[in-house]
């Protein structure tokens, strides 16, 4: 027989529950609760497949000199309505890009800027130019149209 130390406690013997009916959870419960997290994933799932289908809108604005320009006014709209869809501007690459709904589909796209000529390294507010250029792209399903803005006055 061993002695019990008084630093040691002595354990109690847990009860087991020996009647399942109250510790079961109904079968029923537990399938609506998977049935509804599946669809909830199903339906993230949906939305994600939504967002990924696009055109790509993919431009260079080129000035009078065939350089790229930085800042220009870049609106985009479908062809037959008078307000754009888009508004943005080119980066110091000249580059724009848009996302559009997939086609098929015509947008019609607009450049402007306005420029000052350099005069000994000073701009010339007086003689400021407005450069001005439009082109009109077809997309036909989700891709990629490249598209060239030659600005001119």
């Amino acid at each position: 027989m061993k002695m019990r130390t008084t630093t040691q406690k002595r354990r109690k013997k847990k009860k087991v529950n020996t009647d399942r009916r109250r510790t079961r959870i109904p079968a029923v419960l537990c399938l609506l609760v998977l049935f509804s997290l599946h669809s909830s994933f199903a339906e993230k799932d949906k939305d994600k497949d939504l967002r990924k289908h696009f055109g790509l809108i993919f431009g260079t604005a080129y000035g009078p000199d065939d350089r790229p320009v930085y800042g220009v006014k870049i609106e985009i709209h479908p062809v037959g309505q008078k307000h754009p869809n888009w508004e943005l501007f080119s980066d110091h690459r000249g580059e724009f890009a848009q996302r559009v709904p997939p086609g098929p589909s015509d947008y019609l796209i607009t450049g402007q800027v306005e420029i000052f000529p350099l005069e000994n390294g000073e701009p010339q507010k007086k003689q400021k130019k407005k450069l001005k250029a439009e082109k009109t792209i077809h997309i036909q399903a989700e891709e990629r149209q490249d598209v060239g803005l030659h600005l001119a006055e």
